[in-house]
């Protein structure tokens, strides 16, 4: 089964608050991007966003240039339908992170939560953080998220990569600085804890 498929299977047989990794509102991502952006007017897009109502909040809060990225047509499809009209100020890309070509320096933020952990093999991270350094902005920020140390080693039925902080933040390399770490204690749907660990960097 490609990965492709695995996502889209995920998203059309469970509904948006029966995966584990749902969350009403990401407060944590919300609080790093409005720690990374002065205002609303910077570039932000969403890695591996899906279902996720990170871009309900954001355009909300006034940010005008919002890109949700996803592998899953299944998944972007239930966010575009759930934003009603506001879908339209979104920009939408169907693609895998490691091989959809992205813009040069177009980014003000990049954010993922949950998409870096699932990438265990050397040449797909090696790929994703060049898609990182090409596409976002000199001076721009990174968030990525990933379980911690303490969480599930594996999720929807895949394997993952646990990481702490120092490990994260060195497969990205010295051109992003880390400016802090944030532990969430993530409770699930069913009420178990899961362990989420956050990076955020500057591209320098």
């Amino acid at each position: 089964m490609t990965t492709k498929a695995h996502w889209d299977g995920v998203y059309q047989t469970k509904a948006v608050d029966e995966v584990s990794w749902y969350s009403p509102h990401l407060e944590v991502s919300l609080k790093l991007i409005e720690r990374a952006t002065s205002n609303s007017g910077g570039a932000v897009v969403d890695v591996g966003g899906g279902e996720a109502t990170l871009v309900d909040d954001l355009v909300t809060r006034g940010y005008g240039d919002v890109t949700v990225l996803d592998i899953s047509p299944a998944a972007i499809e239930v966010a575009r339908r759930r934003l009603g009209s506001s879908a339209a100020s979104v920009h939408w890309i169907i693609g895998d992170i490691t091989t959809v070509e992205l813009e040069a320096a177009r980014y003000d933020v990049w954010h993922d939560r949950a998409v870096f952990h699932f990438l265990t093999s050397a040449d797909d991270r090696a790929a994703y953080v060049r898609q990182v350094t090409r596409s976002v902005k000199l001076g721009g920020h990174v968030i990525v998220a990933t379980f911690g140390p303490d969480g599930p080693e594996k999720c929807s039925g895949l394997e993952v990569v646990r990481y702490a902080p120092e490990n994260l933040h060195g497969e990205f390399g010295p051109t992003f600085r880390l400016l802090d770490s944030v532990t969430e204690l993530h409770e699930t749907p069913w009420g178990t804890a899961q362990q989420f660990m956050y990076c955020f960097c500057r591209m320098e």
